[in-house]
């Protein structure tokens, strides 16, 4: 036999590849430890963190606004599936994380969609998923915008999240009462 005929049977990869946006981007050297446009291949039991620790996150960011661990990506599949999915959750006590219009707080977490956008502060990932075959790998993959992600994909425009803050996604209306004439009906 050759080794040929030993060799393993060659499967897809599921795929993350994660769009990064910050304005300071260029000036700061935020993304400066993201290896971009490679793909990087991780164990499926591998929680990939993210935040500004380096002893502790996979992927960080030069960036004291960052929580040490700001959140994680853990891979599962769905009972009764065989694609691999996603599930995001905040790790950070004091920002909250926006994935699409979802605010999750400290040690929230939600299934990742095939397509979202995920802010914190003024960092913008736009987050979209390949499927793949393969059970015990997975791939990540970065690229950098040069423009705010929230504007040219159409997302709605937040305004960043203060370090203590809160999101709210809907405006806040004036729920005092007003007075009308009754000729005004």
């Amino acid at each position: 036999m050759s080794n040929f005929e030993d060799a393993d049977t060659e499967q897809s990869v599921t795929c993350l590849r994660m769009t990064l946006y910050h304005p300071g981007q260029l000036q700061t050297g935020i993304f400066q430890s993201i290896r971009f446009y490679n793909r990087e291949k991780l164990p499926s039991s591998e929680v990939v963190k993210f935040g500004r620790n380096s002893n502790i996150c996979h992927y960080t960011f030069q960036d004291k606004q960052v929580s040490r661990v700001q959140f994680s990506l853990q891979l599962f599949k769905q009972f009764d599936s065989s694609v691999l999915s996603f599930e995001i959750k905040n790790m950070s006590k004091k920002t909250s994380l926006i994935v699409d219009n979802n605010e999750l707080g400290y040690l929230n977490k939600m299934d990742l969609p095939y397509k979202c956008m995920v802010r914190f502060g003024e960092y913008q990932f736009l987050i979209e998923k390949e499927d793949g075959e393969s059970l015990e790998f997975f791939e990540t993959q970065f690229m950098l915008s040069p423009k705010s992600l929230s504007q040219e994909n159409n997302w709605p425009l937040q305004k960043p999240i203060p370090e203590n803050g809160s999101y709210s996604p809907c405006p806040i209306r004036n729920t005092f009462p007003t007075e009308m004439d009754e000729n005004e009906l």
